[in-house]
């Protein structure tokens, strides 16, 4: 993806003109709309190809988190409020950040980088491959915990929750599988399985149709192998 195309969604036109400038400071992104409230912004995702979304939280009609709750394949998005209180709401969606008015052009572009890291895109800033304290935030049992990206060894999808094994811990958030694996960098991480994702770092070896990551068993599905293999250069 060479470049980000971006929609900016607020109902405050200062708020838009600051986005927008703030864009044209990182040549890869590209501002393709903005609009005002959530169901103009659900029309543009439908007639535009859409890669990252600004989204504030208090729009007319349909507020931001609701306006999210009703996309069922939402691009990345980085939330923008003026409410701290609204944070742990907007991580249950497995949004890339969450960005507090007024923020500065320094904290916009963290936000505009955790989100290229997802896209698969690497920043001006980092290079290339996924940087060594990349995280991302997960809540679950009344707690948010912060999930270091190389400590991730694989995920499991379960129901409408999904286990996360970390090297030190095993968590159970709320939160689908698919949401998860939007989180993820798909550059260090793989689907092997309908059901599983593993960190290609963390895999000490393959037997068959099974991967050993530090003494866990992963299937590798069938309709998977290849792409995985693929991946790892085999």
């Amino acid at each position: 993806m060479n470049t980000i195309k971006c929609l900016i969604v607020d109902d405050e036109p200062l708020a838009r003109e600051l986005i927008v400038g703030y864009c044209n400071h990182l040549p890869a992104l590209e501002v393709a709309d903005v609009c005002g409230n959530a169901l103009d912004a659900k029309r543009i995702l439908k007639e535009k190809e859409i890669n990252l979304l600004f989204l504030d939280i208090q729009l007319p009609v349909l507020d931001g988190i609701g306006f999210l709750n009703t996309l069922k394949n939402p691009p990345q998005v980085i939330m923008t409020t003026a409410y701290k209180e609204y944070a742990v709401h907007a991580f249950d969606l497995a949004v890339c950040d969450y960005l507090v008015k007024p923020f500065s052009l320094e904290r916009f572009i963290i936000a505009v980088d955790k989100a290229m890291e997802r896209l698969g895109t690497p920043s001006k800033s980092e290079g290339k491959g996924i940087p060594g304290d990349g995280y991302f935030f997960i809540r679950t049992d009344g707690k948010i915990y912060r999930i270091e990206y190389a400590d991730l060894l694989f995920a499991e999808a379960n129901g409408n929750y999904t286990k996360i094994i970390t090297t030190g811990a095993s968590l159970m958030p709320a939160m689908s599988f698919v949401s998860l694996e939007k989180m993820l960098p798909p550059q260090q991480f793989i689907k092997v399985h309908r059901s599983f994702i593993v960190n290609k770092a963390k895999i000490d070896r393959i037997e068959g149709n099974r991967i050993i990551v530090n003494q866990h068993e992963i299937p590798i599905g069938k309709n998977f192998r290849e792409d995985f293999l693929n991946r790892l250069g085999l």
